[in-house]
């Protein structure tokens, strides 16, 4: 028979490890993609065996979904609350720039922006882990057309579009050519469409 507090303790250890887990399957989504995860790997790169990763996910496909939700969580915190305080329109959106630039100059992840990886990754694809991918790309292109909406913008879905677009041509050549000024660049083009 087990104590409570003993029960509590393993749920603790699960839950760790589950972080643990899905951090390090996140960091990994953006240098070699979400396919490229495999629990042998997980365990040899965060320290956990097979069997304790195994025990906290049912599957590669848990954990692969369970990266996308802590990526998720990544950005909400580093991108989106940075930028909440600031007055809905304008001021917000240029707050959330400057938070993006931020974020990807910090090295959040080493592969730089986990939606811009994983939505070409899995952009033709079917099943739970695609699903999860094409929601928060979704979210993120509602956040910005609610705020485009606030400012007043004539066209909220077209300029979300235009935003994203930029945002993901200063990431991809930033990676590319290993060279911050691409966000900046980025920067100046975003700044253009907000007005």
């Amino acid at each position: 028979m087990t104590s409570e507090g003993s029960e509590d303790g393993r749920r603790a250890r699960g839950d760790a490890t589950r972080r643990k887990v899905a951090r390090k399957a996140a960091d990994i989504a953006t240098t070699h993609g979400l396919d490229s995860i495999t629990v042998g790997s997980l365990a040899a790169q965060v320290g956990v065996s097979k069997s304790g990763i195994l025990t906290v996910f049912d599957n590669r496909e848990s954990i692969q979904v369970a990266a996308v939700r802590e990526a998720s969580r990544v950005y909400r915190e580093t991108v989106i609350a940075p930028a909440l305080p600031s007055e809905p329109g304008k001021d917000r959106l240029r707050a959330l720039v400057d938070a993006w630039v931020a974020y990807l100059m910090a090295n959040t992840f080493p592969g730089g922006c986990f939606i811009a990886a994983t939505t070409v990754e899995y952009g033709h694809r079917e099943g739970v882990v695609a699903e999860a991918v094409r929601e928060l790309k979704r979210q993120w292109l509602d956040f910005l057309a609610a705020e485009l909406t606030a400012a007043h913008s004539d066209d909220p879905s077209g300029d979300a579009f235009r935003i994203d677009a930029f945002l993901n041509a200063g990431n991809n050549n930033c990676q590319l050519f290993g060279d911050d000024a691409e966000l900046e660049r980025a920067r100046d083009l975003v700044l253009q469409v907000i007005g």
